[in-house]
């Protein structure tokens, strides 16, 4: 019998790009999910895949305590993936406080709720590598204070603090995870770059970076991000772990223009990005080091930055030609 197998699992933000891959595979291992969901959006890839019609679905906030008390004990929840969050940096810059209602709050509201759940035995609760602020040593290890001075990376500082307050003072049983930049099939957020520029490059338009494209970032395959969760929920049964934080990246140093260029390349395509240069409290040089992952977890990267790329390129292809024709 598989780990997951028959396993009650709760998680937050099933219809974002991590929470939809993550339910995905869960429901591989006949794990019973049970997802909360805020707003119903027919084209993420939770829906789009029919992902939904395979768990229990619960509609309502993170910001809501009772909701979150009432779903742990009433499908008697053993594990949980804490992974909604607002996470557009923009959108944190326009309206900090829904922000930090969702990030801060929200996490608070799901520590507590599982404090007061006996049957809740596992969190893995994502945090970012945004939440280490701007260092100057690179890469950031686990030990790089938390630091975020803009309203997202502030955010999730607080919410990593958070766990540690929970791990500290009541031993909960939770352990964070802090990674670079997802992408994959099924990001509808086009002005991040991966998704905008692949969808600028299928309509042949140029493809546009809102930053001077010099900003260094760590991009993490979001098959890669499904393997690191699971394996640190089941690594979970070593309590020695728990309380800890996990960086999850494949170590590589790249500009978002480099990441631009690789993706035109990957397409075949001519077209030239446009730079607007007009980003703001963006932190210039973010790169993590995946080593305590590595030796503790025994957990590696499974592909490439280019490999991720091409299967990210076919995913899009085919979700935007099913989009034309259903015009």
């Amino acid at each position: 019998m598989g780990f997951w197998e028959n396993r009650n699992v709760f998680v937050t933000g099933c219809t974002g790009l991590l929470g939809s891959w993550l339910t995905k595979e869960l429901v591989n291992k006949e794990a019973n999910v049970i997802g909360l969901i805020r707003d119903w959006v027919p084209k993420s890839n939770l829906i789009y895949a029919n992902i939904d019609k395979e768990i229990i679905s619960v509609r309502g906030e993170i910001e809501d305590y009772f909701l979150l008390e009432r779903v742990l004990n009433e499908y008697e929840i053993d594990t949980i993936f804490h992974l909604a969050a607002q996470t557009i940096v923009g959108t944190a810059n326009r309206n900090p406080i829904s922000t930090f209602e969702a990030n801060i709050k929200g996490t608070w509201n799901i520590l507590e709720a599982s404090r007061r759940a006996p049957l809740v035995k596992r969190i893995v609760v994502a945090s970012s590598d945004k939440a280490y602020g701007d260092q100057e040593k690179l890469p950031y290890d686990e030990n790089t204070p938390l630091e975020g001075k803009y309203p997202y990376d502030v955010s999730k500082s607080c919410a990593d603090l958070l766990c540690r307050a929970y791990y500290e003072t009541y031993k909960l049983p939770v352990c964070v995870t802090r990674c670079g930049n997802f992408y994959g099939g099924g990001d509808l957020n086009f002005n991040r770059i991966v998704p905008g520029t692949i969808r600028s490059a299928l309509n042949n338009e140029s493809p546009v970076i809102r930053s001077d494209g010099t900003l260094v970032r760590d991009y993490f395959y979001i098959e890669d991000a499904v393997e690191a969760y699971l394996l640190l929920a089941e690594k979970m049964e070593n309590k020695e772990i728990q309380g800890e934080a996990f960086n999850f990246s494949d170590e590589l140093q790249i500009t978002v223009l480099e990441v631009v260029e690789k993706i035109l390349k990957v397409m075949g395509s001519n077209l030239k990005p446009e730079i607007l240069n007009e980003a703001t409290n963006e932190i210039k040089h973010q790169y993590l080091s995946a080593k305590k992952a590595r030796e503790i977890l025994g957990w590696k990267p499974g592909y490439t930055l280019e490999e991720g790329l091409r299967r990210t390129i076919k995913w899009y292809r085919e979700f935007l030609a099913e989009e034309k024709n259903n015009q």
